[in-house]
C-alpha cells in the first residue's frame, strides 16, 4: 500500500529539483549599476558601494549608490587651487575661479595633472569661493618646508635602516621639524587663511584661526594625499595666547619606508605586521597643544587594499627622549574597509595605520565541532527543559533555576548557530551582538541565583526557615535573572553601541576594551560562585559531624553541590579557556574551548537529567506505563468474544482431554 503512494511524491521531488537547478543557472537579477558575477551573485560597478557594504551580494532589495569620492573618508586631493567634483559613478577634478589649466581643458583626474593657473588679479577673485564653500587660498609660503624636508631625506646624515635606534631618533627629529616650520611658516602669512602645496614626497595643509571660533561646534577639515584630519576649532584656538592660531595637517609619502612596522611596541613574532598607510602628522601653534579636549578623527587611505583577514591598528609615532616607536595609547579604531582605516585619538602627533595579517586561518574542523556540537546541544537543551516542566517529583526552585538557564542558553545556541556572521546589515548585526550579549550573561546571572539558592539551602539547616528561602527566591529570582542582564547591555549599548558587532562576526569588539563588558561580569560571578560553593562545603562537613535526622537532607545538598560545581565548571571555567588561547598551546586551546562549550546543552543534560535518580525513575515510570498501555491496546482489540481464546492457549493438553 505503500509502495505506490510514495510516487507522487518522488515526481514531485524530481520536479522541484529541476525547478530549482534552472533557477541556479538563470542570469541573476542585479540592481541598477551593478554586473552579475558567475550568473549567481551581483557586484556594484565602479564607482558604486552596495548598501550593505559587501562585494559581492544576492539580497534583492539590496541597491548600488554612488561613493562620493570627494568627501571622506576618501577625500580626493586635486590640488593647490583645485577642487574636487562628484559626478555619478566617479569624480573629477577642476580649477577654482580665477584659474585655469594650461591645456585649456577644464577638467582633470587627479593632483598630478593639476596646472592651475591664475588668470586675473588678486582684487578679482578676493573674496571669491570655491564650490565647496571654502576661501580659494592664495598661493603657498610652504615650498621652503618642503625643502627642508627634501634636505633632510637626502642628507649624508641619514641613518641605515639596520641602526633602529639612530633611525628613530631621526625620524623623531624630522617629524618635529616639519611640524615646527610648517605652523611657524601659516603664522607669518595670517592672511592665507588656508595653504596649501604637495609633490612625491610630502603634502602639507595649514588653517589659520583668526575668529576665535564664532560658530559654536565648528570641525575643521584638513586634507593632503587623501588622509584627512577633523579636529574641534575649540582645540585649536588657544585662549592665553593673543593673535592668530594655526593648525598644520602633514602627510609623508615615503617615511613610512624607514620607520616602519617593526618600530610597533606591540608587534608578534607570528603575525606579519606591515604599515598601511602614509605617516601623517597633525600639530596646532604657536604653543604645541598635545592634549586635547574632544578626539580627532583621522581617515587614512590603504597603501595596499585590506585583506580579508588582516587587523588593522591605529598607532602615534611615540617620541621618548629623543627616539620614537610606534604605539596605540589614546588611538582608537572606528571604521575600516578595503581602502580606507578611521581612527580617533586623544591627543595630536604623528599617526598611521599598521595591518596584521594573523598567522592562523579558520580551522574547517573548528567550524564543524562547532556545529555538531551547538546541534547536539540544542536537542539535549528541549529535552532538559521538557524534564524539568513534566517531572513532578523534581519540581522546586532549583528545578525553577535550571529550567529558566536551560531557556538562555538554548536561545543563545541557537541565535550563535543561525546569526553569528550575519554582517550584511550593520543594524541587524548589532542587534544580534547585542542579544548573544544579554542571553549569555542571562546564563551566568541564573547560575548565580543557583549558587545562592544552594548557599541558603544549606544555611537553613542551622538558621533559615526553608519556605522562607523559597519565598524569597521566587519573588526576587525572576526580576535579577532578567534584569540585571538587560541593565549592563543597555549601560553597554549607550556607551558604546558601535561596538556591537565586528566585520566579520555579529559580536563584541574587542577594541577599546569592550569585550570586558561580558567578561568582567562574568569573572564576578565565577569568583563569586567559588566563594559560595566553599561556604556550602564548610557548613556541610560540619552538619556530617553530628549524623542526625537531617542526613537525607545533607546527602540532597552535597549531592546538588557536586552538580552545580561541575555546572560551574561547564559554563564558567570553558570561558578561561578562550582567554588562553595564546603562546604555543592556543592551537590546543581552541579545540578544548570549542568542544566543551558547544556541548555545554550535553553536559547540562547529563548532569540534571541522565545522572538523577528521581529522574531515571521518572522516564522507566513512562517506559513501563507506555508499555503496558500498548499490551492493554492489543487485547482489548480482539473483543469479548475472543477472551475465551486467551486462557485455552496456554495450556494445549486440554484441548487433547476435550477431543479424546
Amino acid at each position: 500500500m505503500q509502495g505506490p503512494s510514495l510516487l507522487p511524491g518522488l515526481c514531485f521531488l524530481l520536479s522541484l529539483s529541476e525547478v530549482m537547478d534552472q533557477r541556479s543557472i538563470a542570469p541573476c537579477k542585479c540592481p541598477p549599476n551593478a554586473d552579475c558575477v558567475n550568473g549567481t551573485s551581483c557586484t556594484c560597478k565602479h564607482g558604486y558601494t552596495s548598501v550593505y557594504g559587501k562585494e559581492l551580494f544576492t539580497f534583492p532589495l539590496a541597491t548600488c549608490e554612488d561613493i562620493d569620492e570627494c568627501k571622506p573618508p576618501i577625500s580626493i586631493y586635486c590640488g593647490v587651487n583645485a577642487a574636487c567634483q562628484n559626478v555619478a559613478g566617479g569624480f573629477h577634478c577642476h580649477c577654482n575661479p580665477g584659474y585655469k589649466l594650461l591645456s585649456g581643458r577644464t577638467q582633470f583626474q587627479n593632483s598630478n595633472e593639476n596646472t592651475c593657473q591664475k588668470t586675473t588679479s588678486s582684487a578679482t577673485t578676493k573674496g571669491m569661493e570655491d564650490v565647496s564653500g571654502s576661501p580659494v587660498p592664495e598661493p603657498s609660503q610652504l615650498q621652503h618646508v618642503v625643502e627642508i624636508f627634501e634636505s633632510l631625506l637626502t642628507n649624508n646624515t641619514l641613518p641605515g635602516t639596520g641602526e633602529k635606534s639612530k633611525v628613530a631618533s631621526w625620524a623623531t627629529n624630522v617629524l618635529q621639524t616639519v611640524e615646527s616650520n610648517a605652523l611657524e611658516t601659516a603664522l607669518k602669512f595670517p592672511e592665507q587663511k588656508i595653504q596649501k602645496i604637495h609633490n612625491s614626497t610630502v603634502a602639507i595643509e595649514t588653517r589659520v584661526v583668526t575668529d576665535n571660533c564664532s560658530e559654536e561646534g565648528k570641525i575643521f577639515s584638513l586634507n593632503t594625499h587623501m588622509n584627512s584630519v577633523d579636529i574641534h576649532c575649540n582645540d585649536v584656538v588657544q585662549e592665553n595666547i593673543q593673535g592668530p592660531t594655526a593648525i598644520a595637517f602633514i602627510s609623508y609619502s615615503s617615511l613610512g619606508t624607514l620607520i616602519n612596522a617593526t618600530f610597533f611596541e606591540e608587534a608578534n613574532e607570528k603575525d606579519r605586521v606591515y604599515l598601511n598607510s602614509q605617516v601623517v602628522s597633525a600639530a596646532i601653534g604657536p604653543q604645541r597643544n598635545i592634549s586635547l579636549s574632544k578626539s580627532v578623527i583621522l581617515s587614512f587611505q590603504h597603501v595596499k587594499r585590506k585583506p580579508s583577514r588582516g587587523k588593522a591598528f591605529c598607532v602615534y609615532w611615540k617620541s621618548m627622549g629623543g627616539h620614537g616607536q610606534w604605539s596605540r595609547d589614546g588611538c582608537f579604531l572606528i571604521q575600516v574597509n578595503k581602502s580606507h582605516t578611521i581612527c580617533n585619538s586623544t591627543h595630536l602627533s604623528s599617526f598611521a595605520v599598521l595591518m596584521a595579517l594573523t598567522s592562523q586561518e579558520e580551522d574547517p574542523v573548528l567550524a564543524v565541532i562547532t556545529y555538531v556540537g551547538l546541534s547536539i546541544s540544542l536537542l539535549c537543551l528541549i529535552l532538559a527543559a521538557l524534564t524539568f516542566l513534566l517531572c513532578k517529583t523534581i519540581q522546586n526552585t532549583s528545578t525553577s533555576i535550571h529550567l529558566q538557564l536551560s531557556i538562555c542558553l538554548f536561545l543563545a545556541h541557537l541565535l550563535f548557530l543561525t546569526a553569528i556572521d550575519r554582517t550584511e546589515i550593520k543594524v541587524l548585526c548589532t542587534i544580534i551582538a547585542g542579544a548573544l550579549h544579554y542571553l549569555y550573561l542571562a546564563s551566568f546571572i541564573w547560575m548565580l541565583l543557583e549558587g545562592l539558592h544552594l548557599f541558603l539551602t544549606a544555611r537553613n539547616l542551622t538558621v533559615v526557615n526553608y519556605s522562607s528561602v523559597s519565598r524569597f527566591m521566587k519573588k526576587f529570582m525572576f526580576p535579577v535573572g532578567y534584569g540585571v542582564p538587560a541593565i549592563i547591555v543597555a549601560i553597554s549599548a549607550v556607551i558604546k553601541s558601535d561596538l556591537y558587532g565586528t566585520p566579520d562576526r555579529c559580536w563584541l569588539n574587542l577594541d577599546q576594551g569592550f569585550i570586558w563588558s561580558f567578561l568582567g561580569p562574568v569573572c564576578v560571578i565565577i569568583c563569586v560562585n567559588l566563594v559560595i560553593f566553599l561556604l556550602v562545603l564548610w557548613i556541610l562537613k560540619r552538619k556530617l559531624s553530628s549524623l542526625n535526622s537531617e542526613v537525607s537532607t545533607i546527602q540532597n545538598i552535597r549531592m546538588l553541590t557536586l552538580k552545580t560545581t561541575a555546572q560551574l565548571f561547564i559554563l564558567g571555567c570553558t570561558w578561561f579557556l578562550g582567554i588562553l588561547q595564546v603562546g604555543p598551546a592556543a592551537h590546543v586551546m581552541a579545540y578544548l574551548f570549542t568542544i566543551i562549550n558547544s556541548l555545554q546543552g550535553f553536559f547540562l543534560f547529563l548532569v540534571y537529567c541522565l545522572l538523577s535518580q528521581q529522574v531515571r525513575k521518572w522516564f522507566g515510570e513512562i517506559t513501563k506505563s507506555k508499555s503496558e498501555s500498548e499490551t492493554y491496546t492489543l487485547s482489548t482489540k480482539f473483543g469479548a468474544d475472543s477472551k475465551p481464546s486467551e486462557y485455552e492457549l496456554p495450556c494445549p493438553a486440554g484441548m487433547a482431554k476435550s477431543s479424546s
